[in-house]
């Protein structure tokens, strides 16, 4: 049993004993319930008489004592289990450490595998009740995290550090920084989410944004980073409150639930799962990871700022964002050989897309692009099975800028979505191939819908000779389509990579060769970059929280 012994000064004439000895046992890590629970159980004696009154005053003079039964650990007590603990700050008074996703907190009925507390009473048993007087169960915890969130925590190493962290955790005075993957983009780069949180009306075990009866709930958000076509983004996001669950409901409020996340973005996550691609299989868990946090070192009073780089899923799943194919598009004047070039590409057994056979399609007897010009001009350029009469609508749109604009404006979104289509299709090839003739006509460069050009160039006597005559085109009808386009130099210096189509098919062919490899490398030197950018984000991102903690 522990004994603490005083002699009360007169100036302590009329303080409650309870908070006599609250006050003096302060240091010692003992609160003032545990306090009261030792002078109600009759541990507490004043000039040799036993008081179970916490209320009693003291008249200055007495001696006083309390004893502290020698604390029993009970057959449910967590049992030390040996596991590697990133320690990232330890002394003799707290700790900061590492918790990995998959591991709960500490214990609960539900919870079968070993706990992060199973794991601190292996490496660090004075932190065990019967020696450092906390809760059995929780000993040494001050703030938790849900057990597939992982990242770093506070951990008190005596009942009076797990006071004093506790009571900054609870007073706000805690600057936490958060790194999650959501679904979408956010509309705003940054923002505030200030939504009180309550249990969900209906299904208990959820927290939810409620209207009445919530508790206040603020979390402030900023865009780090999002992946291509908006597929999902990086945020951070600093909380001011601790509310449950509290970023995975504030993101998922915003319209933009945590990837990975079952119960607060079901429907997204069972979407994202069913993905054709790679994809689906890199959010096993909510994509959430505690980054940063500075605390005040509960005896030395310094800052203890730490922060902790995302583990390996959660990056894995940042650079499969981005490792999707290279999207080229091909393109050059009519009759130029791009649909050669294509077909060499074919022939390396990469995946290709011609926006020529789309349009074939699209023009056929059951194609949406036949339905669509049969009904905006009655019938007019239909064939009797329902196919569009190419001579017919060519004619009619070389005579009219308006017609031809207006055939535009219906044919070019719906190849542009199977292109799309295609490309997504492809997500995981290192590059997809799209020979589009208006490619750059239509803006699809500038718009972000390919990621590099290439250009087939051909001597115009061959391209007017050889090949027009290889195609049954006539002078006049090259002629039409080429007025349609831009100039052959424009084109090409729009381009990220020249071909040439100077030679023979051999020839071609091996520039389809160095096509091939120069949109391989320059794939990889775009993973390279964003590895790179990856690998520098973690620590600038923690300068700034620094610096933002300073002028707070």
């Amino acid at each position: 049993m522990n004994i603490w012994k005083r002699n009360v000064d007169f100036s302590d004439r009329g303080v409650r004993l309870d908070k006599f000895w609250g006050r003096e046992l302060a240091d010692e890590g003992v609160s003032r319930g545990r306090v009261k629970s030792w002078i109600e159980s009759g541990m507490a004696i004043v000039d040799g008489q036993s008081v179970t009154k916490g209320k009693q005053k003291l008249l200055g003079g007495e001696q006083v004592s309390i004893g502290a039964e020698d604390i029993l650990m009970g057959e449910n007590a967590p049992e030390p289990v040996a596991g590697d603990l990133s320690v990232l700050f330890e002394d003799e008074h707290m700790l900061v450490v590492e918790k990995r996703a998959g591991v709960t907190t500490h214990p609960a009925p539900a919870e079968k595998g070993p706990t992060l507390v199973n794991y601190l009473l292996h490496q660090w048993p004075d932190i065990a009740a019967d020696v450092s007087g906390m809760d059995e169960q929780r000993p040494g915890i001050v703030h938790r995290l849900d057990k597939d969130t992982s990242g770093i925590m506070a951990v008190a190493r005596t009942e009076a550090a797990r006071l004093k962290l506790a009571s900054d955790f609870a007073e706000r005075k805690v600057h936490k920084v958060y790194l999650a993957i959501v679904h979408g983009c956010p509309s705003q780069p940054y923002g505030t989410i200030d939504a009180p949180m309550g249990r969900h009306p209906s299904q208990k075990t959820r927290m939810a944004v409620v209207d009445k009866g919530g508790r206040d709930a603020r979390s402030e958000y900023r865009v780090l980073w999002t992946g291509p076509r908006g597929l999902a983004s990086l945020v951070a996001v600093r909380i001011h409150t601790g509310r449950t669950h509290q970023i995975r409901v504030h993101m998922a409020h915003l319209g933009h639930p945590l990837l990975g996340d079952s119960v607060y973005g079901s429907r997204e996550n069972v979407d994202w799962s069913r993905r054709p691609d790679s994809l689906a299989t890199l959010a096993p868990r909510q994509m959430l990871h505690a980054f940063y946090l500075s605390v005040t070192h509960p005896v030395t009073g310094e800052k203890i700022t730490r922060w902790q780089a995302p583990p390996t899923d959660f990056q894995t799943l940042l650079s499969g964002l981005t490792r999707e194919c290279l999207r080229v598009g091909i393109v050059g004047m009519p009759g130029c050989g791009k649909s050669t070039m294509l077909g060499a590409l074919r022939g390396l057994e990469l995946p290709c897309f011609s926006a020529d056979d789309s349009v074939a399609v699209l023009y056929g007897p059951d194609g949406d692009g036949a339905s669509m010009i049969r009904q905006r001009f009655g019938g007019q350029y239909s064939l009797e099975d329902g196919s569009v009469d190419k001579t017919a609508l060519f004619q009619a749109m070389q005579t009219s800028e308006t017609m031809r604009r207006e055939v535009m404006d219906l044919i070019h979104p719906m190849v542009r979505h199977e292109c799309e289509e295609f490309f997504k299709e492809h997500r995981d090839e290192v590059a997809a191939f799209a020979e589009v003739p208006l490619l750059l006509e239509s803006g699809w460069h500038k718009g972000g819908r390919v990621d590099m050009v290439a250009g087939v160039s051909c001597p115009e006597e061959k391209r007017t000779g050889e090949l027009r005559e290889k195609r049954g085109l006539d002078v006049e009808t090259l002629a039409v389509f080429d007025s349609w386009q831009w100039s052959e130099k424009d084109k090409l210096a729009a381009c990220d990579l020249v071909l040439s189509n100077a030679g023979g098919v051999e020839d071609l062919q091996i520039e389809a060769g160095r096509l091939r490899d120069f949109a391989c490398d320059k794939a990889e030197r775009r993973n390279r970059e964003f590895e790179d950018w990856m690998e520098g984000l973690w620590p600038n991102l923690a300068d700034e929280f620094s610096a933002e903690g300073a002028d707070a």
